[in-house]
């Protein structure tokens, strides 16, 4: 295995998404030696890579987000930063919503959203999926989790939510709008908190609000109102960042327009190009965590403290796991049973016992029903930019896809 030594983090800016792959061809290996923000790091990639990095006694998370990072996307605090029993327990507050009732609740709320937003859309006048589908999925969620929205300003926290995510891996006026929504909407959703305990305000029974209000960590205390603002907003805004993929369909069925028909039908297809969008197209990069102790993978020494990256995008495009990576094939996943450690969009391995994103269910099954009801709306593609720059994280159709309803 050869070493790049010399700091990689402007290559991650400028190469994003093909960074790390790019690095790894470059040494013929499935790890790679190299320095991210001054500090050594070890990149993986693979389903074994997977299953080493995701053992809590090799690699935890505890100090491996950037603060940038915290401050924007996920908050700091949240879920992600945690590791062993304190990571489970505050992970059993998103897995006791993980149910088939909790789940298809939410598809219920932002299918409706959706029907009330495309009822909006006027023939000829055109529209940009990324932008309507944004609101349609705040809508929905805000109303899943019982988070208190006027109608009127669901686009101001579409807008704030959409921020948070399109601005955690950069730098510029894109990360200070991620900083200034995320402050913003903490200290919104920490007074609403304060107000559910207070006896202010009624959480419905069995939502996001009343759980987040109510749950103990590991030392039996109430989450701060900072923490649970944090943590309500970890069920929120994934939900929102599915818009990205809402965009990255318009883009497959305009690209590949075969699999309209099919997908119109909804069932197993639906679900087959769901998985196949979160394969194909861009979201995650890679993950990072600290080694544990002084280790060793492959034979190579991975001292304590030290970095380890885990190639998501790489894995998901690696030739030895699917055929043809670079083909835009729902079939692939009609019919067939996906490995933990094996599609990784986001993440890998059991989310009841590691770090897997545990909202992942939802997100399938949104997809698989904002698909199905895209494939049915009848609207022509004028003439816009849809390239996908890998070097932009998060990649984004540039014109968000515009459609022209019929």
């Amino acid at each position: 295995m050869r070493d790049r030594h010399w700091d990689q983090s402007l290559r991650v800016l400028l190469e994003g998404y093909a960074w790390l792959p790019g690095l790894r061809r470059s040494t013929g290996s499935d790890v790679v030696r190299t320095r991210v923000m001054g500090q050594p790091a070890l990149g993986l990639c693979g389903p074994e890579a997977a299953q080493y990095f995701y053992d809590e006694k090799h690699v935890q998370r505890h100090g491996a987000i950037p603060s940038p990072v915290l401050s924007t996307l996920f908050g700091h605090g949240a879920v992600h930063t945690l590791d062993g029993d304190a990571h489970r327990q505050r992970k059993s507050l998103f897995l006791s919503l993980v149910t088939p009732d909790s789940i298809a609740s939410l598809v219920s709320c932002v299918a409706a959203a959706w029907e009330d937003t495309v009822v909006g859309w006027r023939a000829g006048r055109a529209v940009v999926l990324f932008d309507e589908a944004s609101r349609a999925l705040t809508a929905g969620v805000r109303r899943w989790a019982g988070v208190p929205v006027e109608t009127h300003d669901v686009a101001d926290l579409a807008a704030d939510l959409v921020a948070m995510v399109d601005g955690f891996a950069t730098a510029g006026p894109r990360h200070w709008r991620a900083r200034k929504a995320r402050t913003r909407r903490e200290a919104w959703l920490g007074s609403l908190v304060r107000q559910v305990r207070d006896g202010e305000l009624d959480a419905p029974h069995g939502s996001a609000l009343e759980a987040v209000a109510r749950h103990r960590d590991a030392d039996g205390e109430l989450l701060d109102p900072h923490t649970a603002a944090v943590e309500l907003l970890n069920f929120i805004r994934p939900t929102v960042a599915v818009c990205w993929f809402v965009a990255y369909a318009g883009h497959a069925l305009h690209r590949w327009p075969q699999h309209r028909e099919p997908l119109r039908s909804g069932g197993d297809f639906a679900v087959a190009f769901a998985h196949e969008l979160r394969r194909f197209y861009p979201f995650a990069p890679f993950l990072g965590g600290r080694a544990a102790q002084d280790l060793t993978w492959q034979g190579e020494h991975v001292p304590e403290g030290s970095l380890v990256l885990l190639d998501l995008y790489g894995q998901n495009h690696d030739s030895r796991l699917w055929t043809d990576p670079y083909r835009f094939d729902p079939h692939r996943f009609v019919d067939q049973e996906i490995g933990a450690w094996d599609l990784v969009p986001q993440g890998a391995g059991d989310p009841h016992t590691g770090h897997r994103c545990p909202g992942e269910p939802f997100t399938v099954a949104l997809l698989a029903e904002l698909c199905t009801r895209l494939a049915h709306q009848d609207y022509d593609v004028p003439g816009q930019d849809l390239t996908i720059s890998l070097s932009r994280i998060p990649a984004r159709v540039r014109s968000g896809f515009v459609l022209s309803p019929r």
